[in-house]
């Protein structure tokens, strides 16, 4: 598609913009640094991506109002039963606006994994592109994207490509 879009455009203010979005994008793309993130957890401990260097990071952005959200955590939870002990850690960030509301959801639904709340930073949603969630994103042991718009734990796809990760 970008070799035909260069083919094709001419005009100097639609190229300007292209490149600008063409670089925005290739900043969540396969092997770029993982945009950082720290962010309170359940009990109000700071959780960065740089303590988890060393495992592979399955993000999950999501909040306790979304109807497709909810409808993936079992399947969640399933994921993580199925890779406990291995080298990877889940990680769930919520963009609930009641921050209560969420606390109270993740206890009463026993939820595993890492629990962050994001705390109303609006630029982490930006800088990853989130327009919608659920989100999941894959990282890799050394910080770096694997796929920042992963498949849902619901998909097949799923399970094969994280079993497929070298060292898990």
């Amino acid at each position: 598609m970008d070799r035909i879009f260069r083919q094709c455009v001419t005009r100097p203010d639609y190229l300007e913009e292209y490149e600008r979005m063409y670089a925005d994008f290739k900043r969540l793309g396969k092997g770029a640094p993982a945009v950082p993130f720290k962010f309170k957890d359940i009990n109000g401990n700071e959780v960065s991506l740089a303590d988890l260097k060393g495992k592979y990071v399955y993000v999950d952005i999501w909040a306790t109002w979304c109807g497709p959200c909810n409808a993936e955590i079992p399947k969640l939870k399933e994921l993580e039963k199925k890779l406990e002990g291995r080298n990877i850690c889940f990680v769930s960030i919520s963009c609930d606006e009641d921050k209560a509301a969420w606390e109270k959801f993740v206890k009463e639904k026993e939820m595993g994994g890492i629990q962050l709340h994001f705390g109303g930073d609006q630029n982490f949603m930006a800088t990853i592109k989130c327009d919608g969630i659920p989100r999941f994103m894959l990282i890799d042991r050394e910080g770096k994207f694997i796929d920042s718009n992963m498949t849902r734990p619901s998909e097949a796809a799923t399970w094969k490509t994280l079993e497929a990760l070298p060292g898990l």
